[in-house]
């Protein structure tokens, strides 16, 4: 539990102090739930890590930490064993000392498309919900974040985290590994973001309402999502599953989206960039050797899903609180 032992001391005396109120019960909770699962593994992978002096960090073009020759070659390869026992590595890529972490989805062109249109980050404290394996807290981060806080429950984004944390740790960037539905609501984020969420949710407008409980007045949310086409009352529900995915529940089209954002109260909602995925951006690799899109879609149509629906489409779209 020292993960987290420094984050309480960083927002003991901020605006997000009421947080204290709940979440160190709640992450005792999941570290007693984790040991039950490989996240002892996992454990033993971080413990194994190498100690590095990192002279070089680059969180603007990239996420780069540590020079190449900080590492020998044998070192840089015991390091390689060690992150691959962390696979699948699916949000990134990564360049730790040399070593690239070819993460199944290019989250780099996903942050290019999205940076833009942001209120500029100096001196934000940011949230990002469902965040993954991180990626893009760093970047956040190197945008110029006053502090960066990720939540998203699963084990082992956690674990592939706290390795890229090792030979970066700055204090002012935290995964915590809750899910939203275990926030209180604190309205005190100049920034939310939720990439990737939205459309796992069984109630999309309660979570929606749950990202602007988060937001101070007049904050920024970031939500980027898939879409399909069509006008306010299109909305795809999947029968069963949607490109292989059991949990797809609701894909709005961008101008129901933006009803809802409205209904729920946001103003100046704006639908700032739609972007079709495309085989180059989501694929398998030697660090996510599962399936990736290309087996998602129809072999003979790639407009279409496997099961025939729209193929993968996703907005960004930013509001205010």
């Amino acid at each position: 539990m020292q993960w987290f032992n420094d984050f309480y001391a960083l927002i003991a005396k901020t605006k997000l102090a009421p947080w204290l109120n709940v979440l160190p019960a709640q992450l005792s909770h999941w570290y007693k739930d984790a040991l039950h699962g490989d996240f002892k593994q996992w454990q033993k992978v971080l413990d194994h890590l190498p100690k590095t002096q990192t002279t070089q960090v680059n969180l603007q073009s990239a996420v780069a930490i540590g020079a190449a020759d900080e590492l020998s070659d044998g070192a840089r390869q015991r390091l390689e064993v060690l992150l691959k026992q962390l696979m699948p590595w699916r949000k990134g890529p990564f360049d730790i000392h040399g070593l690239h972490i070819d993460t199944e989805w290019r989250s780099d062109w996903k942050w290019d498309r999205v940076l833009p249109h942001l209120a500029p980050l100096q001196h934000r404290t940011v949230l990002d919900v469902g965040c993954g394996s991180g990626y893009h807290l760093w970047r956040m981060r190197g945008a110029g974040a006053e502090l960066v806080v990720g939540i998203d429950p699963s084990q082992l984004f956690f674990c592939q985290f706290q390795a890229i944390k090792h030979f970066h740790p700055d204090p002012a960037v935290h995964l915590l590994p809750i899910g939203i539905d275990d926030m209180p609501e604190l309205k005190s984020f100049d920034t939310v973001f939720s990439m990737g969420v939205l459309y796992h949710r069984r109630s999309p407008l309660d979570f929606l309402q749950q990202l602007k409980n988060q937001l101070r007045p007049g904050g920024q949310l970031v939500l980027e999502t898939l879409v399909v086409p069509g006008d306010a009352q299109t909305v795809l529900v999947p029968t069963d599953r949607y490109a292989k995915m059991r949990n797809v529940w609701f894909i709005p089209s961008t101008a129901a989206l933006e009803l809802w954002l409205q209904r729920i109260g946001f103003t100046d909602v704006r639908v700032v960039d739609l972007n079709q995925t495309s085989l180059d951006e989501q694929r398998a690799t030697e660090w996510m050797q599962n399936e990736s899109l290309v087996d998602f879609l129809d072999p003979t149509d790639h407009s279409k899903t496997i099961e025939g629906y729209p193929a993968p489409l996703r907005a960004v779209i930013v509001a205010t609180a």
